[in-house]
């Protein structure tokens, strides 16, 4: 496997947005732009890969879309239920989002006025997560129906289905060689499939990030968010544990770290917190952002060898899910309050 990361770490360097004029200072992170949105608080949020627009995924159904340097919003409405997936072709141009309808649909990202291009019935019952491939060429999904399928982009085709898992599949992500796709489910269980055959290549065991609670007779917890280091040798999942009371939100934070060439537990980050790692992100620099919604609504930042974070930015209020701009300095968080906020991290010489 040493080839493969090594073939990680150079696609992924290729993939990069171009590097911020300076690093970035976490211990310097403000609050600085917030968009309101009165009629629904939010569940998700991306930046598109221009960097020009913020999308966020609200309760009424809708996709809200702020323009970050006017201001200027945009309503897409075109699901029957909430919208938790965001994804974007490679170019920006294609928005495509899944709803817990288990629908996925296409819209002209840029669009002053955008309407769904194309839809199809992914998956029975929730769609609870999406990943473009690098190429953009194909569009994996996951479900509450334990699947994992993949799409043709241009036409919305279905291409192959994914079976094995146990649990619902919280989240997805694509090898940025585009030979692999990784899908987390509820159980803690990441599988590596070959994707040009569908072959099942090996699992990442991270039950930690399980809780059965036998109080309340339930499962919870998942791996809610994975992501490649920016050197190919690490895979993050994030999630909970030390669930004593999952229906009351009672819970830590938890990011493991795995060794990409061995599928081992190389590190758990378990920072002390009542809240939820609802996703993790490396920068560019190598450190990880966790952005956590809870009791304690936190952006966490992480060093790889460290179990704590070297940085926590208090936020104003639950948050539900977080994305890093492509400047590397900017962070977009969709919160409970009806708000998506833009917190910024300092930028430093050198």
């Amino acid at each position: 496997m040493s080839e493969g990361a090594a073939q990680v770490a150079g696609q992924q360097q290729t993939q990069q947005p171009a590097a911020p004029p300076a690093k970035p200072d976490p211990a310097q992170t403000h609050v600085e732009k917030e968009f309101k949105y009165d009629k629904s608080p939010f569940i998700s949020c991306r930046f598109d890969p221009t960097g020009r627009f913020v999308f966020a995924g609200a309760e009424d159904m809708t996709v809200q879309r702020w323009d970050l340097a006017t201001g200027a919003q945009a309503s897409l409405a075109g699901h029957s239920s909430w919208v938790r997936s965001l994804g974007f072709s490679p170019d920006g141009a294609t928005l495509y989002t899944g709803g817990y309808e288990g629908r996925l649909v296409w819209w002209p990202a840029a669009a002053d006025a955008p309407a769904p291009a194309r839809s199809v019935e992914a998956h029975a019952g929730w769609l609870r997560c999406l990943a473009v491939s690098p190429d953009g060429q194909s569009i994996a999904t996951g479900g509450n129906d334990k699947l994992v399928k993949l799409w043709n982009a241009a036409d919305g085709a279905p291409v192959r289905t994914f079976t094995g898992h146990t649990a619902n599949v919280y989240s997805v992500l694509f090898h940025p060689s585009g030979q692999f796709l990784l899908s987390g489910d509820l159980m803690g269980q990441v599988q590596q499939w070959e994707v040009a055959t569908g072959k099942l290549m090996r699992t990442f065991d991270a039950k930690e990030l399980h809780t059965y609670e036998k109080g309340q007779a339930v499962d919870y917890g998942g791996v809610r968010s994975m992501a490649l280091s920016p050197d190919g040798k690490s895979l993050a999942c994030s999630g909970l544990h030390k669930a004593t009371n999952p229906l009351g939100a009672v819970q830590d934070p938890l990011v493991i770290e795995f060794d990409w060439e061995s599928a081992k537990q190389r590190i758990l980050h378990a920072p002390d917190a009542k809240t939820v790692a609802w996703r993790v992100v490396y920068h560019p620099e190598g450190f990880l952002i966790a952005g956590c919604g809870g009791t304690d609504p936190l952006l966490l930042f992480l060093k790889p060898d460290q179990d704590k974070e070297f940085f926590r930015f208090k936020l104003p209020n639950t948050a539900r899910d977080m994305d890093l701009h492509p400047d590397g300095l900017r962070v977009a968080t969709a919160h409970f309050d009806k708000h998506v906020r833009i917190s910024r991290m300092a930028a430093k010489a050198g």
